[in-house]
Parts: C-alpha cells; structure tokens; sequence
C-alpha cells in the first residue's frame, strides 16, 4: 500500500472525520457540546474495552511471544521523557519545572491516539497483536515518574515544587512520592486498563465472548463519538497556541516524529507484525492528557497547565491522528517489507 493510499485511508476514516467535525464545529462557534456525564462515561467504557480486549488476548498468547515487546516497551518507556526533558531543558532553553512536565507527558501515551491507530491498522487490513493494550499500561507508568524525577532534579526544580533544595528528609521524600504514585497507580487510565487486562484474562475468550457485542460490536461507533468530543477540546486549545509560542509547536510535530520512528524501528525489532510496529510507533509517539496531567498536578503545582495540556492536545494530537498514524503505517511496511 502505497503512502497515498495509507494517508486517504486514515483521513477517510469515520473516526478521523468526527474528529474533525468537532474541530470544524468549534471553529465556527457552534453551540454543539458533549454532556460532561456523557463524556466520562465514553472514557471509561473506552479504557475498560482496551483492557479487556488485551487480558482476552494475552490469555492465548505465549508468555515468550510477548517478553521482547515488553522490554522494547519498558526501554522506550525510559528514553522518551529523557529526550523530550533533554530537547526542551537544553535546547528550548525551558525551566527544569515545566521541561520535566512536559517530558512526563511525551513519555506517556494517549490512550486515544492508541484506539485511533488500532482502527486504522484494522482498516487497512494489519491488525496489530491483541496484546497491545498491555503494552499501553506499561509505557504509561515508567514515563511519568522519569518526567516528575527530572522536574524535581537540582535546586531549581526543588525551590519551584515547594521542596528544600538540599539535605530533604527521607520523610520530605514520601510526602512527595506517596500521593504521586497513588495518583499514578491508581488514576481512572492505569485502573481501568490493568483491571480490564486482569478481567480478559481470568475468564478468557470463551466467557469474553458474552459481553462482545457491547465491548466489541458498538465499540467503533462510540469511538467516533468520543473523537468528535476531542475535536471540540482540540479546537479550543488550537487558540492557546499564541500562547505557548513556535518553539513548542515545533517541538509538539517535531518530537512525535523522532519517537514515532524510534517506536516503529523499536517495534519491528522486537518481532511485532507490520501493523503492531505501526501502533506501537503511534503509542510512542503520543503524548498523554488523562493520566499525565493528573499526576503532574498532584507532584508539579509549580508546572503551567497553558504548556503541557495545548501542546499535548492542541499539538501532538491532531498531528498523530491526521498525518502521524499514517506516517508510522508507511514505515512500518518499509521496515517490515
């Protein structure tokens, strides 16, 4: 398949162009809006169905087939806030603070930028291992406690996060990292995707089998609703880009592509198919706006929402869903060609 083709077949699909439909809607100051009530529960029902499908999935898979894509995962689950936190801190010339908050988000995956990718790689006909969602709930974790480590790094991230600068505690340090790792551990995105892994795999295919007509059979279609919400959101935080400058809309394109690759070729070394390198480039690629801003919030109050929530969503998003996805696709039949 042709870029050409890959590229139409992403921008036609009915979850990109929900997308944008509500990101023309709010361009155009419609009254359109997605009830909070509703929006939460698409979110939850969402992340639940991903950890199901994967714990289905991992319950007829190898335990061999899946170690070398999980340390392919935990690695980059490393290397990406370490880049991220390396090109905004020393070439961005940003303050550790915000650097390692960013870094917490590009190190972690949205996990709807993941659903897009599995849709597109099911469309164009190489679906990706039914183990991928596993691999989500281990990129998430690693990444946000290296990006919040790197912000609180030295005396500027200290002084900026309420900490003293030298000589803290042992106390003063589980002050810190207690309610950090509760948020992490324990946040709606990690519950609901180990949860739903665990579920998937203790009652397996066969029992699975009996919810697939919610979980399954009306999953697309709900997806296509949550993006239209997305749009919405997206659209709105398109008008904070002022604010946030060019550097961060060239470091919000220019990073993704650098990880996207790096997950592509990660990927396809670890013996994934074509279509799981081209997820797990998209997973790498992306940048977190539900787990990451929740744990930054509770371990960086100091961090500039404005910064890490519009380059995430207003940025990286669009990017990854419109011309990242396709991108990743492209290289992943190349490499794996």
């Amino acid at each position: 398949m042709s870029l050409t083709e890959i590229l139409a077949t992403n921008l036609l699909s009915p979850v990109v162009l929900a997308f944008v439909l509500g990101a023309a809607a709010t361009l155009v100051r419609s009254d359109l809006e997605i009830p909070e009530p509703l929006y939460q529960g698409l979110s939850i029902y969402l992340l639940l169905a991903i950890g199901l499908k994967g714990g289905t999935a991992l319950a007829v898979t190898p335990l061999g087939d899946v170690v070398a894509p999980a340390a392919m995962t935990l690695l980059l689950g490393v290397v990406t806030p370490l880049t991220a936190f390396a090109a905004l801190r020393y070439l961005g010339r940003m303050d550790r603070v915000n650097a390692g908050a960013l870094a917490a988000h590009f190190g972690s995956v949205s996990a709807v930028t993941f659903l897009a990718a599995l849709a597109f790689a099911e469309a164009t006909g190489v679906p990706a291992e039914g183990y991928m969602p596993a691999l989500v709930a281990l990129l998430e974790i690693p990444a946000i406690g290296i990006g919040i480590l790197l912000a609180k790094m030295g005396s500027e991230g200290a002084a900026a996060t309420g900490a003293r600068p030298s000589a803290s505690s042992a106390s003063d340090a589980r002050s810190v990292w207690g309610p950090l790792l509760h948020e992490v551990l324990t946040g709606r995105s990690i519950v609901l995707l180990v949860g739903g892994l665990a579920v998937g795999w203790v009652a397996g295919p066969s029992r699975m089998a009996q919810v697939d007509p919610f979980f399954v059979g009306i999953f697309p279609g709900l997806l296509a609703l949550f993006l239209l919400e997305m749009g919405l959101v997206a659209a709105r935080r398109l008008r904070d880009i002022r604010a946030v400058g060019l550097q961060l809309l060239f470091f919000g394109i220019g990073l993704p592509i650098v990880h996207g690759v790096l997950g592509v070729w990660g990927g396809t070394v670890a013996g994934l198919s074509v279509g799981g390198a081209g997820v797990f480039g998209t997973m790498v690629a992306s940048a977190s706006y539900i787990a990451a801003p929740a744990a930054v919030r509770v371990a960086l109050p100091a961090a500039k929402p404005s910064l890490y929530l519009t380059t995430s969503l207003g940025i990286t998003f669009p990017f990854n869903l419109v011309l990242g996805i396709p991108l990743f696709f492209a290289l992943a039949h190349y490499l794996g060609g």
